[in-house]
């Protein structure tokens, strides 16, 4: 389900708007957020079909594209804290010195009930649903949907899926109670957070089927294979429903109808990049051959007629002459080449070999 091409980018923007429209009709006239990205943008947005102001404070890891969405739907942004919980304490403070009101980004019934909207929808499009993955970064959206679907065809399973860097749900369910973890970087960044809300750990660890955890490769991946095959732009956090399907975390899916949530698409532009290169890499269409040749006139000319010759692409090339492990008068070369399949590249390794120049492939 393609909530990246929700308004805002994201799911966030129906739990905002639930809960602004219910700040509205109480005749108060701004609202305070901390958000790593989606939610800020989701509350800005809100306040701006309301009329009301808004003021935002974001994480320092937040992607640059989400504070500048931010600021473009109206709202004050404030930079502040490593994560979601050290933005929290400073947007409560703000709240409360304004007097305006705090929304906080999933541990709120109001909140819940807008991201619940997800879990109706569901039930009216499609004439069977076996199974539901959902992303959980507060536990807001995997408790509207929980609330939904396990009241109306609780044979449905709910599968939650974190980042292995922030099992901050998992590890709360696991041990029966909430726990506080360290957490670290993660391409799906709008999922990290410390820990879980009371109200949310109460839905989710009473009724989820299971919890599972994908590593960044694992989200990475996914994110390429949603570009390359559904022509389809997710971030991180977006992603990683697909990411424990399509890794093998799951089981028992075979035959089976199932709605993978992605969840949002406000992806960093520059994160996508080194994320298309390294699923180029791992799929063998980019690669590195790296070697020692002789430093004398015409080398490099041959070597890069044995690359075309297999209609191999040269993107980018280096030389390095005072390599301290190359033999002398010798000079070490990595060329980084577009390759229209592994067995152009293992001849135009072994035909560099043939030459006595020493060639190795990174794909190797």
């Amino acid at each position: 389900k393609y909530e990246n091409l929700q308004k805002t980018g994201s799911f966030k923007v129906r739990g905002a708007l639930f809960k602004t429209y219910k700040i509205y009709n109480k005749g108060i006239n701004g609202v305070v957020a901390a958000s790593a990205g989606n939610h800020a943008q989701g509350v800005a947005f809100a306040a701006n079909v309301f009329g009301l102001k808004s003021v935002i404070v974001m994480p320092i890891v937040t992607p640059i594209s989400k504070i500048e969405a931010t600021v473009g739907y109206g709202a004050e942004v404030i930079i502040h804290g490593k994560v979601f919980d050290e933005a929290e304490l400073l947007a409560l403070d703000i709240a409360n010195k304004k007097k305006y009101a705090y929304i906080h980004p999933f541990n709120d019934i109001d909140v819940i009930s807008g991201q619940a909207t997800i879990g109706w929808e569901l039930l009216k499009q499609l004439d069977k649903v076996d199974m539901v993955v959902v992303p959980i970064g507060g536990g807001g959206l995997a408790s509207g949907i929980i609330s939904v679907l396990k009241t109306v065809k609780p044979n449905i399973k709910i599968i939650g899926v974190e980042p292995s860097v922030a099992p901050k749900m998992y590890r709360s369910v696991e041990l029966k109670k909430i726990v506080q973890i360290d957490v670290a970087p993660s391409l799906a960044d709008g999922l990290i957070v410390k820990k879980v809300g009371e109200l949310t750990f109460e839905i989710i660890s009473n009724t989820i089927d299971d919890i599972v955890l994908v590593n960044e490769d694992e989200i990475a991946y996914a994110i390429y294979l949603l570009l390359e095959r559904a022509k389809t732009l997710t971030e991180g956090a977006g992603a990683v429903s697909l990411a424990a399907l399509i890794s093998g975390k799951i089981k028992n899916i075979n035959d089976k109808n199932i709605v993978a949530l992605i969840t949002g698409g406000n992806a960093d532009l520059t994160s996508i990049y080194r994320i298309i290169i390294k699923g180029l890499l791992k799929h063998g269409r980019i690669a590195k051959i790296y070697g020692y040749v002789p430093d004398i006139p015409g080398t490099l000319y041959k070597i890069t007629e044995i690359i075309a010759k297999y209609r191999c692409n040269i993107i980018d090339i280096k030389h390095e002459r005072f390599d301290e492990q190359g033999p002398p008068l010798y000079t070490r070369i990595e060329i980084l080449l577009e390759v229209p399949s592994k067995d152009a590249l293992n001849n135009v390794v072994d035909e560099l070999n043939k030459y006595g120049y020493k060639f190795n492939s990174s794909n190797n």
